[in-house]
């Protein structure tokens, strides 16, 4: 058997190398790509992180221009928002807008939060020659921002280089005119505090800041003095708590007499009213008294006058025979009547005449 040899047509193998090498000249372009597409991410993001600036609610910001006929710092205030900056051309300082704190304490306990700024509490020569350490609190915000930037500068500079010197020294100035005795006196420390506020702010105002409040916290005196005026404090308030008590007294005393009078008077005219009122009822008893006796004599004298007028009528022409008749009334019902007979004194029931001359009874015409 012959074996034939495999017959191959030109160009085959050469057909199969062309395949692969354009499999991996596919395959090497897609990665290629995908770089391209992060790169390109990765520059529009580093470009805007550059080309821009991010202004918060709580903030305002001035733009600085360092290249160009522009140079310099531009009075327009940018507020919160996201604003396009040319890199190394431009720049936005940023200040805050809300209130700002300042305090002056000593007291460890106190330590600084956030942006608050902490500084040792301020000493004050008294007029009396006293050292008197005072705890202050200063309040204060920024107005415009290209003033503060124009006058003093970028950052925290403001505090550094104004804010604090000033307001330590128009303190040491203003609470130095008190005595030692007069810081215990709140209406005094509240206008020097006020006094230096207006001061500080005619020299602060003009530089894009103000300062709204400043509040005096806590005050200690020179250790010596500080026993010496609590000790005349304390006997101050005595005499003062002496006085008050006295006057407590007299006026509970006056208190008293004033009562006193006053339940006086209340008792004589409770007096007064009852003897007002007995008077009232012995006129009421005695008007009837009078009234009843004049009405009982009118009766009287009325049934007297009947009386008069009734015998009068019985002593007139007739009054026999009416006499005769209320007898007759009187015998009326009466069945047996004993009578004497014989005798003077005899009745003959047959004499009539006899019998009406015995009632008194006179006969007619």
């Amino acid at each position: 058997m012959t074996v034939q040899p495999l017959q191959v047509p030109p160009g085959t193998f050469r057909r199969r190398f062309d395949l692969r090498g354009m499999g991996r000249q596919v395959f090497s372009r897609r990665p290629r790509r995908l770089y391209l597409i992060v790169a390109a991410a990765v520059f529009v993001l580093v470009a805007w992180g550059v080309c821009t600036v991010y202004v918060k609610p709580n903030e305002f910001a001035v733009k600085q221009v360092t290249v160009g006929r522009h140079k310099g710092i531009l009075p327009e205030v940018y507020y919160p928002g996201l604003h396009f900056v040319s890199p190394g051309t431009e720049r936005l300082h940023v200040f805050p807008t809300d209130i700002q704190s300042l305090d002056l304490t000593s007291d460890p306990k106190e330590r600084p939060k956030d942006d608050k700024r902490v500084t040792p509490a301020i000493n004050i020569q008294t007029s009396e020659g006293y050292t008197v350490t005072v705890d202050v609190s200063v309040l204060y915000r920024i107005e415009d921002p290209y003033k503060v930037l124009t006058t003093i500068g970028p950052g925290k500079l403001y505090e550094d280089a104004l804010v604090i010197p000033r307001t330590e020294q128009i303190l040491r100035k203003r609470l130095g005119e008190l005595d030692a005795e007069e810081f215990y006196d709140v209406n005094k420390r509240a206008t020097r505090a006020r006094g230096a506020r207006e001061e500080l702010n005619g020299e602060l105002v003009p530089n894009g800041i103000r300062v709204t409040h400043i509040f005096l916290r806590r005050y200690e005196y020179d250790a010596r003095y500080q026993a010496a005026i609590e000790q005349r404090k304390i006997q101050d308030q005595t005499v003062f708590k002496n006085i008050a008590e006295a006057e407590l007294a007299a006026a509970t005393a006056e208190r008293d007499r004033v009562l006193a009078l006053g339940q006086a008077a209340i008792r004589v005219e409770l007096a007064r009213g009852e003897a007002e009122k007995k008077k009232l009822e012995a006129e009421a008893d005695l008007y009837s008294r009078r009234q009843r006796a004049a009405g009982d004599l009118a009766v009287s004298l009325a049934e007297a006058e009947g009386t008069r007028l009734e015998n009068e009528a019985l002593r007139g022409v007739g009054a026999e025979n009416l006499v005769g008749l209320r007898m007759a009334e009187v015998l009326r019902g009466t069945k047996i009547i004993v009578v004497p007979t014989d005798g003077e004194g005899g009745v003959n029931p047959l004499d009539l005449r006899s019998a009406l001359k015995r009632f008194d009874v006179k006969g007619g015409p």
